[in-house]
């Protein structure tokens, strides 16, 4: 596959875009203004502990305290033995995992979010998940530090190999190797692009994480709370660190300073791919070259056109995106249970491609076209399910229901694409209407048969919007008339060019 990184830098935004034979499948979006903060390390103070909900509020010096769950307390043994003294509660009830370091309670069952963490007390965590509309960041105190080939658990005694890595011949020499080169009770996961790593590759990755993990212990010791003590690499050397595979064909970029800071990042981790990375020198700007501009305009839509000429429409709540299958202009060459099949099929492939363009995170509903043959719903789904194997992030598909519908959920880690570059429109609050213009009419006539009992004039003007006026002028023309004879009073309506469609004023002369 001849796939591209494209990397556009200004002061004010960076953009990356993954793209594949001159098709955008990614797009991430950093902006100084609105950077995120997922995988930056702080130390903060428990201001709020909720039995109830098993979880507690931490304030780590942003706008809103962050969200700490039971399941993503560490706690370590020392520090339980400190808390059970001090307590006067038996050290029995209470046991500490070898294998992964976490508290649980004699029947196997997590203990008490109030049992782990007590108001006041300082405790080191890092944000799992930006701060969303109107939640905080999520938190979580089991730490990982990702490095090319690797990703650091200073506090979990465990070995992980990518799911990506199917061999399993590979998979247990990787394992070996870290067995041998780790430190006790660290844990490491090592990563889709170490499958060929050698030992020497692995154990430089381990000694910068142990290296930066000493640095941040000892930053968080000396730091106040609350305060950041590790703040992760910005957008573009992630991308190197987590996009720039050796299937990449070519990273370009079209800033000289942030190139050189590449090829220098790169030298030091990947110096391979240092020849793979090209400078953008070109008049016509990177991303209108490759086509990705008017593909991001388009990621934004509503709807989205599939080829066949049936349409996809996607709606997103604060709480599931749901996305809703047509046949539009459609009508298939057969019989209309293929036509809906191939339509769904179309779409499932479309629908996969824009949760991993629009990184769409959450409860996901997909209301497919109903279809009566349950062999139909079947290929439906593992069609589905292929085109999400492309998928980075972690998904979850249910079967498709009798009424054509598939449940699903996606890991989400920060806004998405609509999220970060659109807001509620100021004239209808985000709802996607605004009154219609007999509406609007209709509380005019209203308004006025109101206040004719209680304010004297000889006549009312109104101004309104060009179309309303449009509409008062022609087919409301005689209900205009029966309210002047009502009120016995001359009715004047004015169009104002600027005066937006669902405003109005009425204005009583004496």
């Amino acid at each position: 596959m001849h796939t591209d990184i494209l990397i556009n830098t200004t002061p004010y935004e960076n953009r990356i875009a993954l793209v594949e034979k001159g098709n955008l499948l990614e797009f991430h979006l950093e902006r100084p203004m609105e950077k995120g903060l997922v995988g930056n390390i702080y130390k903060g103070r428990v201001v709020r502990v909720l039995p109830g909900m098993q979880a507690a509020f931490v304030d780590i010096g942003l706008e809103r305290t962050g969200f700490l769950y039971v399941d993503d307390v560490h706690v370590s043994m020392a520090d339980m033995e400190k808390r059970v003294i001090n307590q006067d509660m038996p050290c029995y009830q209470y046991a500490l995992s070898a294998s992964s370091q976490e508290i649980t309670g004699v029947n196997g069952n997590s203990p008490a979010i109030s049992d782990l963490l007590k108001e006041g007390q300082d405790i080191l965590v890092q944000i799992s998940k930006d701060p969303i509309g109107t939640k905080g960041a999520r938190l979580t105190c089991h730490i990982t530090l990702p490095c090319r080939n690797l990703v650091f658990m200073p506090l979990t005694d465990h070995i992980g190999i990518s799911r990506k890595i199917e061999c399993e011949d590979i998979r247990l020499s990787l394992k070996e190797k870290i067995e041998e080169l780790r430190p006790l009770g660290t844990g490491f996961i090592v990563r889709t692009v170490a499958e060929q790593a050698t030992s020497n590759e692995l154990e430089a990755d381990m000694e910068f994480l142990l290296l930066l993990w000493d640095d941040i212990t000892s930053s968080a010791t000396k730091a106040a709370v609350p305060s950041l003590v590790y703040k992760d690499l910005d957008i573009v050397l992630r991308s190197v660190r987590d996009l720039f595979t050796d299937d990449i064909n070519e990273l370009i970029i079209d800033s000289k300073q942030v190139y050189d800071r590449l090829l220098t990042f790169v030298k030091a981790f990947a110096p391979e791919l240092q020849k793979k990375i090209i400078f953008y020198e070109k008049e016509v700007p990177l991303f209108e070259n490759y086509g990705v501009e008017v593909e991001i305009n388009r990621a934004i839509d509503k709807k989205v056109w599939l080829r066949s000429g049936g349409y996809i429409i996607i709606e997103t709540t604060e709480a599931l995106t749901v996305i809703d299958v047509n046949t539009g202009r459609y009508v298939g060459k057969s019989d209309l249970e293929e036509t809906i099949f191939k339509t769904n099929i179309e779409a499932a492939k479309e629908i996969a491609y824009q949760l991993r363009l629009r990184n769409i995170g959450g409860i996901i509903i997909v209301d497919f076209i109903d279809m009566e043959i349950e062999e139909h719903r079947e290929d439906l789904l593992s069609a589905f399910q292929e085109a999400m194997k492309t998928d980075k992030s972690r998904v979850n598909i249910l079967k498709v229901s009798e009424f054509g519908l598939v449940q699903m959920t996606r890991k989400r880690s920060c806004e998405n694409l609509i999220q970060m570059m659109t807001e509620p429109c100021s004239y209808c609050s985000g709802e996607g209407v605004i009154k219609s213009r007999r509406t609007i009419c209709y509380e005019i006539f209203r308004k006025i048969s109101r206040d004719a009992k209680k304010i004297s004039g000889s006549s009312v003007v109104v101004n309104v919007n060009p179309k309303v006026a449009d509409m008062l002028l022609t087919e409301e023309t005689g209900n205009i008339e029966l309210i002047e004879k009502e009120i016995q009073k001359l009715i004047t309506v004015i169009p104002i060019k600027d005066l937006h469609e669902s405003r109005y004023e009425v204005v009583w002369n004496s």
